[in-house]
């Protein structure tokens, strides 16, 4: 799969495939890099089926090893970042069998790491003489799951090439969007744009200096761009299309962003790097209702939790049961509403808030708070009570500083006009913290 990919990058020639800070690459040049890395592999003896852990930045060295390495057959597990003790959790989890180290431009450092890899599903992936990919979840708490995918399936999704797009790479290879991102961008001869500050004011300024017309993000950094007022101080009218996933969006958000970038489409995506990323048609640029499915993909509802079965769904977990039924549909643990073929996406049940019974959606709490005025951000869990079992807490970011017994006032005085007694939030916290993890995603830990 990865060398017809190869030859399309000889084929789009002086086309720019990446621009990194800046820095522009073309194809030629990134089919170039491929075929260095090739030799570098063979140097070190790093063969088919072996465990390779990459770590480095998305810049061009990393994308010519994740295509050399896929092209070998090697069992890819690009590592977050991290250090420490979370570090060798990820190397021992995933059985990784040698380390690609890249960083700021120096020279690449491949080490052997002294692991054997004996899992069963590392032997399916050798068995069948396929490439594979290890990716994390991204837990906040406890042990990461390691899902395991097959890589040549998921290079072989993406069809005939058409229409090449500038795309931001804003979310990172080692998770499942940034490596449908890059692969996606690269097979239809497209140019991806990354930036390594990811601050709105940043991003704004890549999209305006190279042309971008797909920003792939988070609801929570769409909400830190309307935040910062960067999109009025930059030139945005290349960018056509905004895709948006990861996490349920506030329709108060999505309703300041249709109005902020009125020429520009939004499209919500759905994906879990167990199952891959769906084909998804939203009801219309302010809705949060959309189509699931497409080709490889189908999908049911039970008990209000969504179901899907996925042509590319993971062979298992590395560390933990792998919860498929027996007719292969994936517990994606989502809670959803339908309505004829749309359904919207409440939320994970992991994150449901009980009160005394009654369930509790953090982002529709989440989606009310934004609505008050001087509050930024709003992040909502729940918090253990001896009456009720659990009550809402609501930690907010301000715009401007101000009295948090007011806040607090001003908070529930507010939600108890427009949320159901038990939904209103009994204890609210003002913090200056980021409340997202470095992949922008909400952080909801339990008070």
């Amino acid at each position: 799969m990865t060398s017809s990919l190869t030859d399309r990058f000889r084929a789009f020639g002086d086309r720019d495939a990446l621009i990194v800070d800046g820095v522009r690459h073309t194809y030629a040049a990134l089919a170039r890099r491929v075929r260095d890395w090739r030799a570098r592999l063979d140097a070190h003896a790093v063969g088919a089926g072996q465990v390779v852990g990459l770590e480095g930045a998305c810049d061009v060295d990393v994308c010519a090893a994740f295509v050399a390495l896929a092209d070998r057959g090697a069992i890819l597990v690009p590592l977050p970042r991290s250090s420490g003790a979370k570090r060798a959790e990820y190397l021992e989890t995933a059985e990784v069998e040698v380390t690609v180290t890249m960083a700021g431009g120096a020279e690449p450092v491949l080490q052997r790491t002294g692991t054997r890899a004996t899992h069963a599903l590392h032997g399916r992936l050798r068995d069948a003489g396929t490439p594979g990919l290890v990716l994390f979840s991204s837990g906040t708490t406890g042990r990461s799951k390691a899902i395991v995918l097959d890589l040549g399936k998921m290079l072989g999704q993406y069809g005939a090439p058409s229409r090449a797009r500038r795309t931001l790479g804003f979310l990172s290879i080692d998770h499942i969007g940034g490596i449908n991102t890059l692969l996606h961008t690269l097979h239809h001869g497209g140019t991806l744009v990354t930036v390594s500050d990811r601050r709105p004011a940043t991003v704004c300024a890549a999209i305006a200096g190279h042309g971008v017309e797909v920003l792939p993000t988070t609801p929570t950094f769409l909400n830190m761009l309307l935040i910062s007022h960067a999109h009025e101080q930059h030139d945005l009218t290349s960018l056509e299309l905004i895709t948006y996933g990861t996490e349920p969006m506030p329709q108060r958000t999505l309703h300041l962003l249709n109005a902020a970038l009125p020429a520009v489409r939004f499209k919500q995506t759905y994906g879990l790097s167990e199952l891959g990323i769906m084909s998804t048609k939203s009801k219309g640029d302010g809705s949060l209702w959309v189509k699931l499915g497409g080709a490889g993909f189908d999908y049911r509802i039970t008990g209000g939790i969504l179901w899907v079965r996925s042509d590319t769904a993971m062979l298992g977990y590395l560390n933990a049961s792998a919860p498929f039924d027996d007719e292969g549909f994936f517990n994606t643990q989502d809670a959803v509403e339908s309505d004829g073929d749309y359904v919207r996406i409440l939320g994970r049940v992991s994150e449901l808030i009980n009160v005394a019974g009654e369930k509790v959606y953090p982002s529709e709490v989440e989606g009310v708070l934004l609505d008050i005025p001087n509050i930024a951000e709003a992040t909502v869990c729940g918090r253990p009570s001896h009456v009720t079992g659990m009550v809402v807490k609501a930690t907010v970011k301000l715009v401007v500083p101000e009295d948090e017994r007011e806040v607090a006032r001003r908070v529930r005085a507010y939600c108890a006009q427009r949320l159901e007694a038990y939904k209103v939030p009994l204890v609210v916290e003002v913090s200056t913290a980021d409340q997202h993890s470095d992949r922008f995603k909400k952080v909801r830990t339990p008070a």
